[in-house]
């Protein structure tokens, strides 16, 4: 087998150059000059219009392509052997989105650096995600939690990168396409900063070679062995970052790269770490460039982030790793949470009832960098056209919206048995947004009445893949996670690509995108109000099946509920009332998590109970955070969303400690 593999192996090699060759022709033939690839091959050598095009724009982000892809691919390689998990790349642990964030932060404090140091820049903030990553972990690496931790820490940057660029709209102005991943090059500067750092991790990573197949075989046997294992790892860590982050400085965070070509040079047969990190050089390259190659086939003379287009085949491919690693995870018993506060049900809802007056009240009561005092309301504030049409509206929009996303995720958390369930969680606000925004950009003669429907249609089939493809495994809670985590990936890369497409506004498609009660009106108010009234009162239908069914399958069907039935009706109405709030707010995330986990530490499990505060927590929570994001640096406004999930991911790192 190893003889055969090594006798196939340069024939693969020199198919993957040829595959190259041909790819960077078709690459240099594309472009919004129109010659033709005989033109291009003839007249590139004498001095002229297609020379400088050729040699000083396209054949720039030709190399660049190759460089930047054959990076992330050895960098793919040397996470998933690190962490021993087949999920690991540098954007699905989050080192990618550390990079960025920082690069971010000090274009905006330390303009003065970025041009200098923008690959130190970057090196840091990937180390700071490489280090987040293995403190939350641990010293134990098991395969799927890794993943879904990084994907968190991910998430979670990219929370406060988003946060910060619609803060400093002016100071990042034209991040938007290179924060998606773009292979544009004006010159050969790109080329030449990069080239050296990649060359230096690729010799690094083949060095390290025979030891990485040393360490695959574990810990203690390499020990043995006489491997120093904190050396070797220490090392491949640092390459990893190194060849992640010079990625990021030059072409911006492009994901799925590092995750697929490994896997892909695998499936040919390649054994041994330096063939595996040869071979994922040539196939990272590849895939990129054909990316680019797509991505500018699709839209020509209109430029399509690279990043988008490596998501939309690289979440596939995550779902099909992540449906082979976590079907092998037990499905163990989901921890909904118990009661924790020895105050009475009655006073609960009571305390409840009064924050939420007390919420709304201030709300209303803040604006324009001012609060109403107590004669302002006598004298003026039902009075005031502004309160009447703006603020009022925006603020019981935010509640009533709170309220559907909260009842939203404990619909699925309770038939699903899933702690983790929520409809950003799994996809359903992100497969609603696409739907919405496609609706749009396709068919802007059709009336804005038709959104919601758009949206429920893009949460339905978002939903309906991840539970298929999970039904197997019993919608294992963490394998779901991981599906939607792809899901909401191929979701995001279909809304990118339709906002370049469209030529919207960078800075309300980042708020659209982070979820914004901003301009609120009274035909919002309306649309949340019916959906709520229809959708809300059905709750009380499924009280005691959510009870049964939180018992298990087994006896749920032995007390006579209908277990299909009642997952399908349930999971319906929850898709239902994600989809609408994304098509009012944008796809605000968490709410569905956060609030029924809150209400079950507040009065247990009973279902009965669990829902009306779940209500009133969702609605408290997006309510503050409207509040909150209005205040902290006003004038300007922090999308409620953005506020939302740098709670919420915390909490939910949290959870997964527990699962």
């Amino acid at each position: 087998m190893k003889s055969s593999i090594k006798q196939s192996s340069p024939w693969l090699f020199i198919g993957g150059l040829l595959l190259l060759f041909v790819l960077s022709i078709l690459h240099l033939y594309q472009g919004q000059a129109d010659y033709t690839i005989r033109t291009l091959m003839t007249e590139v050598w004498y001095e002229g219009n297609v020379q400088n095009i050729v040699l000083g724009l396209r054949l720039p982000r030709v190399i660049i392509g190759i460089l930047s892809g054959g990076a992330l691919a050895v960098a793919g390689v040397l996470l998933q052997t690190l962490t021993k998990n087949p999920l690991a790349s540098p954007s699905t642990l989050g080192i990618n989105s550390g990079a960025y964030l920082l690069t971010v932060i000090a274009m905006v404090f330390f303009p003065q650096y970025i041009g200098d140091y923008p690959f130190v820049i970057s090196f840091l903030g990937a180390g700071l995600s490489a280090v987040l990553l293995i403190v939350l972990v641990g010293r134990v690496m098991e395969p799927v939690r890794v993943a879904l931790t990084g994907m968190i820490v991910a998430l979670l940057f990219s929370s406060i990168t988003a946060a910060v660029q619609l803060l400093f709209e002016n100071e990042t102005n034209g991040l938007f396409l290179w924060g998606s991943g773009t292979l544009i090059q004006l010159d050969w500067s790109g080329v030449k900063f990069s080239i050296l750092f990649i060359l230096i991790g690729l010799i690094i990573a083949l060095v390290l070679g025979k030891s990485l197949d040393l360490l695959s075989l574990g810990d203690d046997l390499a020990t043995s062995l006489g491997q120093s294992v904190y050396r070797v790892k220490a090392f491949a860590w640092f390459t990893a970052i190194l060849l992640s982050a010079v990625t990021v400085s030059v072409v911006g965070p492009i994901g799925f790269i590092g995750l697929m070509a490994p896997h892909l040079v695998r499936l040919m047969g390649i054994q041994g770490h330096k063939l595996l990190i040869l071979h994922s050089f040539l196939w990272g390259a590849n895939l990129l460039v054909a990316a680019d190659v797509l991505a500018m086939w699709i839209q020509p003379g209109q430029e399509i982030p690279v990043g988008a287009m490596t998501a939309l085949i690289g979440a596939p491919w995550l779902m099909y790793l992540a449906y082979k690693t976590g079907k092998r995870q037990t499905r163990g018993e989901s921890r909904l949470g118990s009661s924790l506060l020895p105050i009475s049900y009655r006073w609960i809802l009571f305390g409840l009832f009064g924050l939420t007056i007390m919420i709304i009240l201030v709300s209303v009561s803040y604006g324009a960098g001012s609060f109403f005092t107590f004669q302002d309301w006598l004298d003026k504030s039902f009075n005031s056209p502004f309160v009447m049409q703006f603020r009022i509206p925006r603020i019981l929009t935010a509640f009533l919206v709170g309220m559907l996303l909260a009842t939203s995720g404990l619909f699925i958390q309770a038939v699903l048995r899933n702690p983790l369930a929520d409809p950003s969680v799994l996809g359903i606000t992100s497969g609603g947004g696409a739907g919405a925004l496609i609706f749009l950009v396709l068919f802007p003669a059709v009336s804005i009445q038709f959104l919601p429907i758009a949206a429920m249609i893009g949460s339905s089939i978002s939903i309906t893949i991840i539970l298929i493809l999970s039904w197997k495994t019993q919608w294992q809670p963490i394998l779901l996670a991981l599906m939607g985590v792809a899901v909401s990936a191929f979701g995001s890369a279909i809304i990118q690509i339709l906002i370049v497409k469209a030529n919207i506004g960078v800075a309300p498609a980042l708020a659209w995108l982070a979820g914004s009660t901003y301009a609120k009106g009274w035909e919002e108010l309306k649309l949340a109000g019916m959906v709520a009234l229809i959708t809300i009162p059905l709750s009380i239908l499924f009280i005691k099946k959510f009870d049964v069914i939180s018992f298990g399958d087994e006896v749920a069907e032995g007390l006579g509920v209908n277990i299909i039935m009642t997952r399908l009706l349930a999971i319906m109405l929850g898709v239902c009332m994600g989809a609408v709030s994304v098509s009012i707010v944008g796809t605000v995330g968490f709410i569905g998590l956060l609030a029924p986990h809150a209400a079950r530490r507040m009065v247990g499990f009973e279902h009965g109970k669990v829902i009306p505060v779940s209500l009133f927590l969702g609605g408290i929570l997006l309510t503050s955070a409207d509040l909150i994001g209005r205040i902290v640096l006003a004038p300007k406004e922090i999308p409620s969303g953005l506020v939302v999930a740098l709670i919420g991911t915390p909490y939910l790192l949290y959870l997964l400690r527990k699962i």
